[in-house]
């Protein structure tokens, strides 16, 4: 685990609000000259803290769509069965994320389609792939309530 200082959570929330900072404007707002914030940065890429750097997309840009939370039940709760079913979503864009969770339900993905049709055609093919899935629970986003642009750092970091 890596501490981090404050200089380090004013860089990471910074960066999940702007991507596109220059690296001189980033130094300018944490109060850093550009080398120290550099060498701030590489290290927290090193450390693994940032994993990429990428674009937040407007989906309704593109068209019609629906978004859709799948709550997923196995068949089996055997570690082969779910290496079989975490393989299989990963072969699919439509599933844009994949938690596997304690309780209830073993996973939860998010699926992005074109219309219910579409999700449905998943669905269907993934229940007749045999890859351990047992029952689904769908649930259709009606509007969007809030979105994060990143985790609450302060809250996540540990205390100096």
């Amino acid at each position: 685990m890596v501490r981090l200082d404050a200089r380090d959570l004013d860089i990471l929330r910074t960066l999940t609000r702007e991507g596109r900072i220059t690296k001189t404007e980033l130094a300018e707002r944490v109060g850093l000259s550009p080398t120290p914030c550099w060498e701030r940065l590489k290290k927290l890429e090193r450390a693994g803290i940032i994993e990429g750097y990428g674009a937040r997309l407007s989906l309704k840009a593109f068209g019609p769509h629906v978004t859709v939370f799948v709550a997923v039940e196995l068949d089996s709760h055997k570690a082969p069965e779910f290496r079989i079913f975490e393989e299989a979503v990963q072969r699919h864009e439509e599933i844009t994320w994949v938690w596997a969770l304690g309780g209830g339900f073993d996973y939860l993905m998010q699926v992005v389609a074109r219309d219910i049709d579409a999700y449905q055609r998943l669905i269907d093919h993934l229940l007749e792939s045999r890859i351990g899935l047992a029952r689904y629970y769908t649930y259709i986003v009606t509007k969007s309530v809030k979105t994060s642009a990143g985790p609450p750092l302060g809250l996540l970091a540990a205390p100096d």
